[in-house]
């Protein structure tokens, strides 16, 4: 007999892949303890990667339209993009605990006051991202972003190469920028990210297990 999750968590994908939004609930789920079950949503208007600012910031409408539909039956919610697209607003509308991957990332990071990069492949994501470091009050730890050369797209289509591009920009960000941890900025890059975690000395930290993570902490200080 399966028994049923006592905590439920929603990952939200706000790109309209749902190939991505499996991909991440998998490394979200493999990342949980026992007890804890992921259901993702995907998003139905969008776009199937989000590379713009402009789509980011359309996409939150979307995210607190799903939040809003599952917070009466989740424990937490996930949102999987790495801009945090809804974040704040879905924080103000409901009463469960909501996890952005970047801030979570980003916060984890930058503990113990550790200096931080971004390794990613969205150039046109690139200020979003520098805004959410001076939101969370970490512009001061941000050493910056490196981005991998290669479209996007044509990277998530070849997860061998995606995987040494992202090598390469890690390696930038440790050797050139002195970060002492790195962020793999993207839900999309999830499973790259975990394969990267344990190539170096510093922390290179996966997004999504960096969510998930903080939802738990949230849980045990009593948000849920």
């Amino acid at each position: 007999m399966i028994r049923p999750a006592m905590i439920r968590i929603v990952l939200i994908n706000p790109n309209t892949s749902a190939a991505t939004t499996a991909m991440m609930v998998g490394i979200a789920q493999a990342a949980a303890p026992p007890g804890v079950g992921i259901i993702g949503a995907t998003a139905r208007r969008g776009v199937p990667m989000i590379l713009e600012a402009a789509e980011l910031a359309a996409a939150a409408a979307e995210v607190v339209e799903i939040g809003l539909r599952h917070a009466d039956s989740a424990d937490g919610i996930v949102i999987g993009a790495f801009g945090d697209p809804g974040l704040v607003a879905l924080r103000r509308r409901t009463t469960v605990p909501v996890a952005g991957l970047c801030e979570a990332a980003m916060r984890e990071a930058a503990a113990g006051g550790r200096r931080f990069g971004v390794a990613t492949v969205t150039p046109g994501l690139a200020g979003p991202i520098a805004a959410r470091a001076r939101d969370l009050g970490l512009a001061h730890l941000y050493a910056g972003i490196r981005l991998t050369p290669e479209p996007p797209a044509a990277l998530a289509a070849d997860p061998p190469a995606l995987e040494a591009a992202l090598a390469a920009a890690v390696e930038l960000c440790i050797r050139r920028d002195g970060a002492a941890a790195v962020v793999i900025g993207g839900g999309p890059l999830g499973a790259a990210a975990r394969a990267l975690a344990e190539r170096w000395e510093v922390p290179v930290i996966a997004p999504v297990p960096a969510a998930l993570r903080a939802l738990l902490r949230a849980f045990a200080a009593g948000g849920a």
